[in-house]
């Protein structure tokens, strides 16, 4: 395995939840995702369906010719990594329900889990978490964890999964926004009524923190109906 040294002097890995697959806002999210000028890309509820392989087709055009997805229906919400790097892809566990929302993939100098964990469903995905984090290696995990600190993430306390997330933040998991940005109140998701919910998160091993440049929202393809998701953008160095 590399060391940090070895990484490229710059790395940038943009996840994002395209919403159910993108639709006819497809076009817009490939044009936003091929001028990101990103080396990684981490889609939650990908779906692979017509506009799904449109998506990867435009993505090879334009130079992420390595590329997994969740082998799935195409009408279920997964997770696709596009990425200009090579990688190797680790099956998950299969006898886990849902397991189709996690992606595992080993890169020369980190591994990285792509998530789109089921929201408000019961499901034991946090073990493969946790367990990929226990293990002696560089680790990223970004996607959307439908889950965070209730009174902090959102202003009620609402979220499912918030001993599992404190769990994986015990097994030296850094939340990179936070490590970035301290308490500053931002949210990713907004429901109708107007709540902001911080759904959407990256974590890096703490070993990797010398690494991390910055991790931030970005808040404008929501707010231009691309997606009723902000991406994300972690910078690597």
């Amino acid at each position: 395995m590399c060391s940090y040294s070895d990484l490229i002097e710059a790395m940038k890995i943009v996840s994002w939840n395209i919403q159910q697959g993108g639709g006819r806002r497809a076009p817009a999210i490939v044009q936003y995702l091929t001028t990101a000028r990103a080396h990684i890309l981490v889609l939650s509820e990908f779906r692979n369906n017509a506009t799904g392989v449109m998506i990867r087709k435009r993505l090879l055009d334009h130079g992420f010719s390595h590329q997994a997805a969740s082998d799935l229906t195409k009408d279920k919400n997964g997770v696709l990594i596009a990425s200009k790097y090579a990688f190797e892809l680790d099956r998950p566990r299969q006898e886990l329900e849902y397991a189709y929302g996690v992606l595992q993939c080993r890169f020369a100098a980190f591994h990285l889990i792509g998530a789109y964990l089921p929201h408000k469903k019961k499901h034991r995905l946090f073990e493969i978490l946790l367990a990929s984090a226990a293990q002696n290696q560089p680790l990223i995990i970004a996607g959307d964890l439908n889950t965070g600190h209730n009174f902090v993430d959102q202003k009620g306390d609402s979220f499912w999964y918030t001993k599992e997330l404190d769990q994986l933040e015990s097994s030296a998991m850094i939340d990179a926004f936070r490590h970035c940005h301290g308490q500053a109140k931002e949210y990713s998701w907004y429901s109708h009524g107007g709540n902001g919910f911080r759904y959407d998160h990256t974590y890096v091993k703490a070993e990797m923190l010398p690494v991390v440049k910055e991790c931030f929202y970005d808040h404008q393809v929501r707010e231009n109906k691309l997606s009723d998701h902000s991406a994300m953008v972690l910078k690597l160095g």
